[in-house]
């Protein structure tokens, strides 16, 4: 073959390859500016585990992260996230809100994952059934529910998986009070195992309600835990700070337990079973931790709590000292303080009744905001709400497909407001935390806690390719709470978008109320 020839082959060589790489170039070109269902632009991302803190464009195909780059890029769907964080979505361990309208309202919040873990459910399939069916706006799940495995074995009454089952029971003292035989603990055992092999996240004890249990009953339960490779979450026995039977005992108890049984303790509201006894606590927890022992904690940024007003901790001798001089007035119903009259009667007429109860005063008493501080700021803690269901003025539950929210709802703030008043107070106002670390509370860290038994973990709490699109979109000098415990149905603001699986259920500030796009997180 000629010259000619070789040199008109090399030419249309050359050619055919230029030709196929600037198809490729144009192919990836193309996948990178229109091969997106959505794209978030122009925000300030935050991803916690990476320290990355940039201002990137984000690509989503489905419910995954696809791209996070400087380049710019083009999708189906826009967001324009100018001036604003992009975060992963917000985890809370302590949802006990199970509904279509707390999925809402916290969304409003920046969740897109809430889990009922420190009560739990029972029984476990039953719940993912009832949630799988009516559908959810952001995700969820639940450990499994000692406590209605306990309340069934000393009752006979069937548990049902609602909260409503556990505060039905409040008046009935055997279950809080006295210890299980051994048929009737091994009875327990069975029914929460048969809980975890349903796709439980855990056990949720609320040893705080039943301080009668006997310690081997607790001992069993988290031995069944580290067994099943799975953590518990424990609202400590006691709330007290006088001794004996203290918080601080209550803490020692949970700590001796996860060292002898191998278990994974992860301790709900470090902020309200403390007490004012913080100072002392902290260091217990934290010794204990450097030591190996398997402890995570979790807070909110309130320095009341809420609950049933004939639980245990409310009853016996010098139940207000033990709770630091507590008076009855300071417990109220629908914003408004009970007299020492009201209490009484309700406490014997209608235990199941709702309180919200003032244990600190951060905004009145610069030692109680310390405290709270101490809790809230923990290092490797993380921020979980205690938030619950919704009610009418009367104690009636609201409807959950119910929007919006009527403006008498009747909840305690922390319901609607504890992640927007976190990043409000601690990063915003005061500058405590840093927004990186910040968030790594609000979602990495929950999402770590989890990811050794619940492998779906793993994906959630970033931002990062391949992570679940579940992302938040918000604008730091405007984000706040609103909800008072006067006027708590007041839904949170500064959250523009928030997007569960690819699919955005608040658009420029709002519910979308067709948007159903919430998962379970299970075993």
């Amino acid at each position: 073959m000629g010259k000619i020839e070789n040199l008109f082959l090399l030419m249309c060589s050359l050619y055919f390859l230029s030709a196929c790489a600037s198809m490729e170039l144009r192919s990836n070109y193309e996948s990178e500016s229109i091969g997106y269902d959505v794209v978030i632009l122009n925000g300030r991302v935050i991803d916690p585990e990476t320290n990355l803190d940039a201002f990137r464009n984000i690509g989503l195909r489905g419910d995954k992260i696809v791209t996070v780059t400087n380049k710019e890029l083009n999708g189906r769907q826009v967001i324009d996230a100018t001036g604003k964080v992009v975060a992963p979505g917000f985890i809370d361990f302590h949802a006990h809100g199970q509904s279509i309208l707390s999925g809402r309202i916290q969304a409003l919040d920046g969740v897109t994952t809430a889990l009922e873990l420190e009560a739990g459910m029972l029984p476990i399939a039953e719940y993912y059934k009832n949630a799988a069916l009516e559908g959810r706006p952001i995700n969820y799940g639940a450990s499994v529910n000692w406590a209605h495995a306990r309340i069934a074995e000393k009752t006979g009454d069937e548990p049902t998986s609602d909260i409503d089952y556990f505060f039905s029971h409040l008046g009935n003292l055997s279950w809080q009070q006295d210890l299980a035989a051994d048929d009737e603990l091994s009875a327990i055992l069975a029914r929460v195992q048969e809980g975890l092999d349903e796709g439980g996240l855990g056990i949720g004890v609320l040893l705080g309600y039943a301080p009668g249990a006997g310690r081997k009953e607790y001992y069993a339960l988290n031995k069944l835990a580290a067994e099943n490779g799975v953590p518990t979450f424990t609202h400590a026995r006691y709330l007290s700070a006088i001794e004996p039977d203290s918080s601080f005992e209550g803490y020692q108890e949970m700590i001796a337990v996860a060292a002898t049984t191998g278990a994974h303790m992860h301790i709900c509201h470090l902020n309200s079973i403390s007490l004012r006894d913080i100072d002392d606590i902290e260091p217990l927890i934290s010794n204990a931790a450097k030591r190996g022992i398997h402890i995570t904690v979790e807070a909110y940024p309130y320095g009341a709590g809420a609950t049933g007003i004939g639980a245990a901790m409310f009853r016996g001798e010098n139940w207000q000292q033990r709770l630091g001089g507590i008076k009855k007035t300071d417990f109220s119903v629908a914003g408004e303080p009970l007299t020492d009259e009201e209490f009484d009667r309700l406490q014997k007429e209608a235990p199941e009744t709702g309180v919200v109860l003032h244990m600190l005063h951060p905004e009145d008493r610069q030692e109680d905001r310390a405290a709270l501080d101490k809790s809230v700021l923990f290092p490797g803690g993380i921020i979980a709400s205690d938030g619950g269901e919704w009610t009418d003025p009367k104690g009636k539950p609201i409807a959950q497909d119910t929007w919006p929210l009527p403006a008498d709802a009747e909840s305690h703030p922390r319901s609607a407001g504890t992640y927007s008043r976190f990043l409000r107070i601690y990063v915003r106002e005061r500058k405590a935390i840093s927004l990186v670390d910040a968030i790594g509370k609000l979602s990495y860290l929950p999402a770590k806690i989890l990811q050794d038994s619940v492998p779906q973990m793993r994906s959630k709490g970033r931002l990062q390719v391949g992570a679940d699109a579940d992302i938040v979109v918000f604008d730091l000098e405007q984000v706040s709470d609103r909800a008072t415990y006067d006027q708590p149905a007041n839904t949170s603001v500064g959250f523009s978008f928030v997007l569960v699986g690819g699919e955005q259920v608040v658009v420029d500030g709002k519910i979308d109320v067709d948007s159903m796009p919430g998962k379970p997180i299970r075993r």
